[in-house]
């Protein structure tokens, strides 16, 4: 990996005290620039679209040379600048502590049970010296807590050996910030997938963990996905992939890498070898969903990319108006992928996406916001949603894999089963993926992306991306659904008396956590953050509300009485039927032509 001659960047990086949550990082630069060398940490995290500042959680720094100090000074907020060194020949070395308490997958962590990082949140990148080799050394903190300790990456060992404290080393920064790092005495379990070596690491207590069970499902997982993307070679882009798993009390959420996952779950969504039915329950399906997810990404985001993360610039945002495709197309392959894995039938995959169907339907910002201003603007509205996103934004994810479907189920038609949204899918793989690490790659423009559909149909998209990608109409599933014997019912509980609020607790008492436009709550004046008090003088708390509005009838009014902060105020209401969509899907007929559930017909 590294050439004759060439000096790698050198880090260093140790769980320096684990009570404080701080890591210690140092970065050594063999030549630095002549006019002061330049260092900057990374302000968001490829991923996930919103600017974080990491650089916020570096406690102290300095920098030295041959042992004396050297004048640092900070350009802005994740920006320094080293005085220009007197021996030109002299190495410069940075010395940081990292605040590591972020219990996410999207940044650090650090206590006395384990430690996370990912590269964005803890080195510093130097400028001008990002194609140079990357070495880190990963050291066993100095604490009693840490003897038991091990290491999990996809990093590549330079003298380090497989789950051991040592060195690694990356080709360049870019490839160093994309492998995570999770060090604590943990679970672990490998599995090959096509003859690629995939390790399961699960941190956190997790009482009689299925290992064996996970190991099987998700090598199906793999498997069906690397012959997805390389059905004649199945050849997978990797040369090995780390699922890693912080098993929490309450949790949920997932990062994509180049050769690994960074997840956090619920430890009861973990199989257990003390079940006696080995159904998949509703948690397990959700943490194979999303294991199912974010390994699609090592192809499409993390190999795909839109034209502006070739390359990233990670100090401002990137927008794109295709994260519908790459947020929204991995959503829908992902539960898609369970089923042709064999992992769950079509019974269970139609509720999942009725489930989708009704809570794109549930909001009004469908109306108002295309998903490819979604996608834009992540960065301002979806990563920063408030009370009123409901009524303001689409979710590219959930929207993204409907139009997925749409598309998918309308080439399908077009071609009488012979392609499908699939070979759209490859086609992006080969022409901007499959060599985008080793071959200079680069990423797929919207116009590229859009003109694909109508190559691989021969049919033409451009009214179908007015509509539902650039416009805001509802897309009409139950037309495309008919044709491959799919019945598509929306049975809407109007009898229900109900408030068309989105409900919270606060301790022992319901909070509205959202007010939907149009609905009963938002008519009587009622807001997100009101504390609801009473209903006709019977007090209401955070578990009752629905039996009190049993009492009544769709169009009877009822006094509301809510604190808005610490003033108590009264509303009249009026009780509207529940708005909320009850979309079910079933398969009526035999399939007449190839359906989503069954790869099409090319290869």
């Amino acid at each position: 990996m590294m050439k004759k001659n060439q000096s790698a960047i050198a880090y260093t990086i140790v769980g320096h005290d684990l009570a404080a949550h701080l890591f210690h990082v140092s970065v050594t630069v063999a030549a630095p620039a002549e006019g002061g060398q330049i260092f900057a940490l990374p302000a968001w995290i490829p991923g996930s679209y919103m600017i974080r500042e990491f650089s916020r959680n570096i406690v102290r720094i300095r920098a030295e040379s041959k042992g004396e100090p050297v004048e640092l000074t900070k350009l802005d907020k994740h920006t320094w600048q080293a005085a220009p060194l007197a021996d030109r020949r002299a190495p410069l070395t940075l010395h940081y502590e990292v605040y590591a308490w972020d219990l996410s997958v999207r940044a650090a962590h650090l206590d006395q049970t384990h430690g996370f990082f990912n590269g964005t949140s803890v080195f510093l990148r130097v400028l001008g010296q990002e194609e140079q080799p990357h070495v880190v050394d990963i050291q066993r903190p100095q604490d009693e807590a840490a003897q038991d300790w091990r290491v999990a990456t996809s990093l590549p060992e330079l003298k380090a050996k497989r789950y051991g404290f040592g060195t690694y080393i990356a080709s360049n920064y870019d490839e160093l910030i994309d492998h995570p790092v999770e060090l604590g005495d943990f679970a672990l379990a490998t599995f090959k997938a096509h003859g690629i070596p995939h390790d399961i690491v699960i941190t956190g207590r997790v009482p009689n963990l299925d290992l064996a069970r996970l190991s099987a499902d998700l090598k199906k997982i793999c498997e069906t996905q690397i012959a997805f993307f390389e059905p004649k070679t199945k050849k997978a882009p990797m040369e090995r992939y780390v699922f890693m798993t912080m098993a929490v009390g309450d949790g949920y959420g997932g990062l994509e890498h180049r050769a690994s996952t960074a997840l956090i779950c619920n430890r009861s969504d973990l199989p257990t070898t003390s079940a006696k039915n080995k159904d998949i329950s509703d948690g397990y399906l959700q943490y194979l969903g999303l294991c199912s997810h974010e390994y699609f990404h090592t192809w499409n985001v993390k190999r795909i990319k839109p034209a502006v993360f070739a390359p990233y610039n990670l100090q401002v945002e990137n927008y794109s108006p295709l994260l519908w495709l790459f947020e929204g197309f991995t959503s829908y392959y992902d539960d898609l992928m369970l089923v042709r894995a064999g992992l769950i039938g079509e019974p269970a995959y139609f509720k999942l996406l009725g489930k989708t169907v009704g809570s794109v339907l549930r909001g009004a910002g469908r109306t108002k916001q295309s998903v490819a201003d979604s996608s834009f603007d992540a960065w301002g509205k979806y990563y920063r949603q408030d009370e009123n996103a409901p009524n303001a934004i689409v979710s590219y994810y959930t929207k993204g894999s409907l139009i997925g479907l749409a598309l998918d189920l309308s080439i399908r038609a077009k071609t009488g089963g012979k392609k499908s949204l699939d070979d759209v899918m490859r086609a992006l793989w080969h022409r901007y993926g499959r060599d985008f690490y080793t071959g200079g790659g680069r990423g797929v423009t919207p116009a590229e992306a859009e003109a694909l559909f109508d190559e691989v149909s021969g049919g033409r998209f451009k009214a179908f991306f007015d509509k539902y990608i650039r416009g805001t109409e509802d897309l009409p599933l139950a037309k495309l659904l008919a044709p491959f014997g799919v019945k598509y019912t929306d049975e809407r509980k109007s009898a229900k008396p109900s408030f068309d609020a989105n409900l919270g607790r606060d301790g022992n008492d319901c909070k509205l956590s959202a007010v939907h436009e149009n609905g009963a709550a938002h008519g009587a004046g009622l807001s997100a953050g009101d504390i609801l008090v009473a209903i006709d003088g019977l007090r209401v708390t955070a578990t009752n509300l629905d039996n009190l509005l049993s009492r009544y009838a769709v169009g009877e009014s009822i006094q509301v009485m809510a604190f808005r902060r610490d003033e108590l105020m009264s509303f009249d209401l009026v009780l509207q039927g529940d708005r909320v969509p009850g979309v079910t899907l079933t398969l009526e007929s035999a399939v007449k032509r190839s359906g989503p559930l069954r790869p099409s017909a090319s290869r």
